[in-house]
């Protein structure tokens, strides 16, 4: 087995948030639904971006990201793998994993799409209404995924949104294929609800044929999976399915499946939820890093759970607090 260089290495959609409050009627005059996340072209993401106020924040974004971000602020060695393209909010991606601690090689897109935001525009009732341009993100091809990289992670987790493009779905199956190699193991989360619906098929293919071992999914979207209403249900199918299953269930905490044992531990309490984007991202960071680190199934629940809880106790999806001082004062995570 190759040395250990990353304890988990995230592969995902490269977004840049790009978040900035607007005057009342701007939603409107835009066309825009407020509280809606709006798919828009090349042209309308120029178009809009030109008109934020110049003291919008922007931050790296996506999920796979978001959760690499996560294991680092723990204390763990992190990478990511996603695409941007070679312009200004590509620079800002990159500088940002980079303060983080967050090993990212993958290369630049050049004479092509731009690099992916997500452009959200708060308005004052606190609403937010986001404009979504994938570009760049979604040209991650199998000659971005470094079998050098892969086989020094302990664990290589991915988004379930990677498999909406024909040639990210290429580069997941090869990631995986590359963790198994090096006698490593391979994560995905469900994603969405909706991302599921279009997958269902292929999502249970790839947990029945074993190209994955261990799969992340909240409540709504385990349920999707298997098309029932019973949580009891789907948990005993996953069980069945799956190596490994971490759900998380919202304010009743979160439950681990492993051959045939299930563990579950409460939400850690937070004053009140101010911005729920993330939690499922950073409960994976603590999860990960505890299992990629030998804790049991119990204590990484515990360090996703902790994870979370600091997510949501502010707006955005990048924790504030150092996490790796969090976990120390909970005891959790060597």
């Amino acid at each position: 087995m190759t040395e250990t260089r990353f304890d988990v290495l995230t592969i995902g959609n490269a977004i840049v948030d790009i978040i900035a409050p607007v005057e009342p009627g701007f939603i409107e005059r835009e066309g825009m639904t407020e509280g809606i996340m709006h798919l828009i072209d090349t042209e309308r993401a120029e178009e809009l971006y030109s008109k934020m106020p110049l003291s919008r924040q922007q931050i790296s974004g996506g999920s796979a990201a978001n959760t690499a971000a996560g294991v680092a602020s723990l204390g763990g060695r992190a990478a990511f793998v996603g695409k941007v393209a070679d312009d200004p909010l590509g620079d800002v991606f990159e500088a940002d994993l980079g303060a983080l601690g967050v090993h990212y090689s993958t290369s630049r897109l050049k004479n092509g799409a731009l690099t992916a935001r997500s452009m959200i525009f708060l308005s004052e009732s606190g609403e937010r209404t986001m404009n979504t341009y994938l570009g760049a993100c979604h040209q991650l091809t199998e000659q971005d995924i470094k079998p050098d990289e892969i086989g020094s992670a302990a664990i290589t987790y991915m988004e379930g949104f990677l498999w909406d493009p024909v040639e990210s779905k290429k580069a997941f199956v090869l990631a995986a294929h590359y963790a198994h190699k090096s006698e490593r193991a391979a994560a995905f989360t469900l994603s969405d609800p909706f991302c599921v619906d279009r997958y269902r098929a292929e999502f249970l293919d790839l947990i029945r044929s074993k190209t994955i071992d261990y799969v992340f999914a909240n409540v709504h979207e385990l349920k999707s999976l298997y098309q029932t209403e019973d949580l009891g249900e789907a948990v005993r199918e996953i069980a069945k399915d799956a190596e490994l299953a971490a759900i998380t269930m919202g304010a009743d905490g979160a439950m681990a499946i492993h051959n045939g044992e299930i563990v579950s531990v409460p939400a850690f309490p937070v004053d009140g939820v101010v911005d729920a984007t993330g939690a499922g991202d950073l409960f994976a960071s603590g999860f990960l890093l505890g299992m990629a680190r030998g804790q049991s199934l119990q204590s990484a629940l515990q360090t996703g759970c902790l994870a979370a809880s600091e997510v949501i106790s502010h707006i955005g999806a990048r924790p504030q607090l150092d996490l790796h001082d969090l976990t120390k004062q909970h005891g959790l995570v060597g």
